[in-house]
């Protein structure tokens, strides 16, 4: 037994009847309240619930059915909570018919530069500020970002600009220095089965952006998110942001299809990172635009003021003009498909 769905009539007294019993067997109840009926998931070890145990809770007043969840993502999965989740970072929401766009270098790497940006992406539209200070590079020999120092320059520009900061976590040891200074924790893609680093994360509420990985595929994405939220912690946005294919042409293969097949699947919002994805400044903006027209609840786009000495991923980044540019078009897209930027 992992889902309990209410009858139509049944009422608030019926609802809290249910909780309580569950919570006295030791389970918690997620709530998810659709327009027509009200569906219970069952966190915890289901397992345990013998078959008298679950024909009881069937016949309790109010439950219309019962069943089990055959995914082995439970948590993610559609069926557990049927309505879409809304992540709330202050004011912004990720999830609802506003498209969220995260914007910023790939890499923080002074104050001036930083704040330029931010300032820029802001005046063009973006919802967030990107940019890592912590960073895993192919080579030990790379630039692998300003740590802490980073971090602050982050919160620096967030305090001028009024944008959230999205920043990538690499090891658990760095978590509270993370949590002091970011609004929305990612995980990045060679990251994506660092399970202690998933656990961690999930320990705590704030919002995590889970990458898929370079050669993940959809469940493996799913399961990944199911690890940090049976830690508690049920604010997590996946992100599609290219995988690795026998294509050479461009840095990754952003696959577009994830997105719809994740929505079908989850209730949790789905991003796309288009920059990662295709690798080549000026294939970002039309694959930005097949992301909307795919279902995507937001975009990560890479930003700088000047890519041609970006100490990291220069190449694959969008000057601020372009930005500008290709805000107004994803304003087209977004109307034409029944949403805002």
């Amino acid at each position: 037994m992992d889902i309990i769905v209410l009858q139509r009539n049944a009422t608030a007294k019926d609802l809290r009847h249910i909780v309580k019993k569950l919570e006295k067997r030791g389970f918690k109840a997620n709530i998810s309240k659709g327009t027509e009926r009200t569906v219970i998931g069952v966190i915890g070890d289901t397992s345990k619930i013998t078959e008298d145990e679950s024909n009881a809770f069937g016949a309790m007043q109010g439950v219309e059915n019962i069943h089990r969840i055959t995914q082995p993502f439970r948590l993610a999965s559609r069926d557990f909570k049927p309505s879409d989740t809304l992540i709330r970072v202050g004011k912004t929401v990720i999830g609802g018919k506003k498209i969220q766009v995260m914007a910023g270098p790939c890499a923080v790497e002074n104050m001036q530069t930083l704040m330029n940006i931010g300032r820029e992406v802001k005046k063009a539209g973006a919802s967030f500020i990107r940019g890592g200070a912590f960073k895993p590079r192919t080579s030990p020999y790379s630039f692998q970002g300003l740590g802490e120092e980073g971090m602050k320059i982050l919160a620096e520009v967030r305090e001028k600009t009024g944008l959230p900061v999205v920043t990538e976590i690499m090891d658990p040891r760095d978590i509270d220095v993370i949590l002091k200074y970011s609004d929305v924790i990612q995980i990045g893609a060679r990251n994506m089965q660092n399970f202690r680093l998933l656990q961690e994360v999930g320990e705590y509420d704030k919002p995590v952006l889970l990458k898929r990985g370079l050669s993940a595929t959809i469940k493996e994405l799913l399961m990944a998110a199911e690890y940090i939220m049976s830690r508690g912690n049920n604010k997590v946005i996946l992100c599609e942001r290219g995988i690795r294919t026998f294509e050479t042409t461009t840095r990754n293969t952003l696959d577009l299809s994830a997105v719809p097949v994740l929505k079908k699947l989850s209730h949790l919002p789905v991003i796309v990172d288009p920059s990662h994805g295709v690798g080549i400044w000026d294939l970002v903006a039309p694959m930005a635009k097949a992301a909307i027209a795919a279902g995507a609840d937001g975009l990560m786009i890479e930003v700088h003021t000047n890519p041609e000495e970006a100490l990291s991923d220069g190449e694959q980044s969008l000057k601020p003009a372009n930005f500008k540019t290709l805000m107004k078009e994803l304003r087209l897209v977004a109307k034409a498909v029944g949403r805002t930027i």
